[in-house]
């Protein structure tokens, strides 16, 4: 055999062997399941880095095609949105799973008693969301009551120079607002909305310390239906639960002012939308100002979709590059904490 025929036969077996070692390199850190990085509703491309300093990323595609291979090597998984199903058949299958992670504060999505009959732990990445997410509820509340986004349409499209008198917003300084959830992201809504000079209403579980309420000039109200009534913008920040599972429906928005503004940054499913449409269509209230609706996005059609005074985003609150990149390194945390056999920061406990 000549040497060159020699070289040729090897370079195969060699390109084989580094395949082999590289990946012998990488299945030696614990693997996750995950969505596909860069696939819709997975976790963007450009935090790869992060993830896969740590670990070994499994795709879910890739794991339906070869389960039997590769169920024994993951031990974490990572849910960012819907799109990665835990149910008991994914759990049954994995015999070595130590933590489910979720990006973001909502575990709604995830069965937590069931994951932990498995000996499995469930976390989140709570406090990381929380600016970000008081941001868009100030921004949805400013876009809505200034017409911000009619005022763009007109610009664009305008036929004469003049404002229609229906352009006119109104004024969120000194105006109330109501807040609906006072936890950590209600609280600096109110910081923010404070500083805005309006006068703040709150209603929660359990009223806040006199200070934490002076500090935000915020008053509690026991009573939601007497935050309803008052007023002028209702924010709502609540965790969905069957508690709070349609929590504003037919009776609530009755209660409204009819120039009040509905702005919902907690969970679709906290506002009852087709009451919401209702209101809307009697003009029981004047507008609506929604981050989460059910499902996300909304259909295109949806009813919610044809006011002129709704303003509909596909669940954007935590949507920034800044606050993106913190869950997934608090995911990472919580993950590397888990396998570790330590507690992880954010575990979640019902």
């Amino acid at each position: 055999m000549s040497l060159v025929s020699f070289s040729v036969q090897l370079v195969p077996w060699l390109v084989r062997g580094s395949r082999c070692m590289y990946s012998q390199l990488a299945m030696a850190k614990p693997c996750i399941l995950a969505t596909k990085l860069g696939a819709p509703g997975g976790i963007y491309q450009c935090y790869a880095p992060c993830i896969e300093k740590h670990f070994t990323i499994i795709p879910q595609e890739e794991f339906v095609q070869k389960r039997n291979s590769l169920a024994d090597n993951i031990q974490a998984v990572f849910v960012w949105g819907g799109a990665l199903k835990v149910d008991s058949d994914l759990l049954q299958s994995l015999p070595n799973l130590k933590v489910v992670v979720n990006g973001g504060v909502g575990v709604d999505h995830l069965d937590v008693p069931l994951i932990n009959s498995f000996g499995v732990k469930v976390c989140n990445t709570p406090d990381v969301v929380d600016n970000a997410t008081a941001d868009i509820g100030m921004g949805l509340m400013l876009a809505s009551a200034r017409k911000i986004l009619e005022g763009h349409n007109f610009t664009v499209s305008h036929d004469t120079e003049d404002l229609p008198e229906s352009s006119m917003g109104t004024d969120v300084s000194g105006a109330t607002l109501g807040i609906i959830g006072m936890g950590r992201i209600g609280y600096k809504v109110a910081k923010r909305a404070s500083a805005f000079d309006m006068k703040l209403l709150y209603h929660n579980r359990k009223q806040r310390p006199e200070q934490e309420e002076r500090a935000v000039g915020a008053t509690y109200c026991a009573k939601m239906e007497d935050l309803l009534r008052s007023a002028d913008f209702v924010m709502v920040v609540v965790n969905l639960s069957p508690q709070t599972h349609k929590l504003i429906g037919a009776k609530e928005l009755a209660m409204m002012k009819p120039t009040a503004t509905l702005v919902n940054i907690s969970r679709g499913l906290v506002v009852d939308q087709d009451a919401l449409v209702d209101a809307l269509q009697k003009k029981a209230i004047a507008a609506a100002a929604l981050d989460v609706t059910y499902p996300e996005p909304l259909p295109r059609g949806h009813p919610l979709l044809s006011f002129p005074n709704v303003i509909v985003l596909p669940h954007i609150g935590t949507h920034t590059r800044e606050t993106s990149g913190v869950m997934v390194e608090r995911m990472v945390t919580n993950a590397l904490a888990a396998l570790s056999g330590g507690a992880p920061p954010d575990e979640v406990k019902v």
